[in-house]
């Protein structure tokens, strides 16, 4: 796929909040145009939003797609041993449970996968994604007049977190409240891992 057109990426987003007041936003992507990888955004509580990204080329990429007031390009690594998952980025440290799968898990498991992850399916059901939860979208229009399709087909929850950002303790695991702003939509409320097809066109 030409990394200069329409771009499609495979994976999971996680989205976590904590007691501290730091929201996260954890990217795995072993399918997208830049190979496998993961990357986070972090919502600060006093409003930062932070963009930690693995190499220059795809910091540039979400940055152009999303809004950000610091980015850093630092070595992202996730491990996964059974339900753990266990994260290091720069000054974030982070280690979550992944938990059963949710109702709505189970409802988006149910049309065929090529249906809902594709950009049709998700402008249709936008308007019902808005109403049904707080913040959350599945198409919009990004930066640079970019427009960008979320298609969820699995959801899973997150049930326990533990980790520092920057040498400070995050705390226990908290709803992602406030909803994050690093784009058009937020991450669930209900922390939770998201199995997604996410793409992205040119303006």
């Amino acid at each position: 796929m030409s990394v200069s057109g329409r771009k499609r990426f495979a994976g999971w987003i996680t989205g976590i909040g904590t007691s501290s007041g730091v929201r996260v936003v954890i990217g795995q992507w072993p399918d997208s145009p830049f190979g496998a990888f993961s990357d986070v955004m972090l919502q600060h509580d006093g409003g930062v939003r932070t963009l930690l990204a693995p190499t220059a080329e795809i910091a540039e990429f979400i940055s152009q797609t999303y809004i950000f007031d610091e980015v850093k390009v630092v070595t992202v690594t996730v491990g996964t041993v059974g339900r753990t998952c266990v994260l290091t980025a720069g000054e974030l440290q982070l280690v979550w449970t992944i938990g059963a799968r949710t109702l709505l898990g189970r409802l988006l498991s149910l049309p065929p996968r090529r249906v809902t992850t594709a950009p049709a399916w998700c402008r249709a059901i936008d308007p019902a994604a808005r109403l049904l939860m707080r913040g959350v979208r599945t198409a919009g229009s990004a930066r640079d007049g970019r427009r960008e399709f979320y298609g969820a087909f699995d959801q899973h929850a997150v049930t326990s977190v533990a980790g520092t950002w920057a040498g400070r303790t995050l705390g226990a695991l908290r709803p992602v409240e406030p909803p994050v702003t690093f784009g058009f939509g937020s991450t669930p409320r209900r922390p939770s891992r998201t199995a997604v097809v996410t793409t992205v066109m040119p303006g």
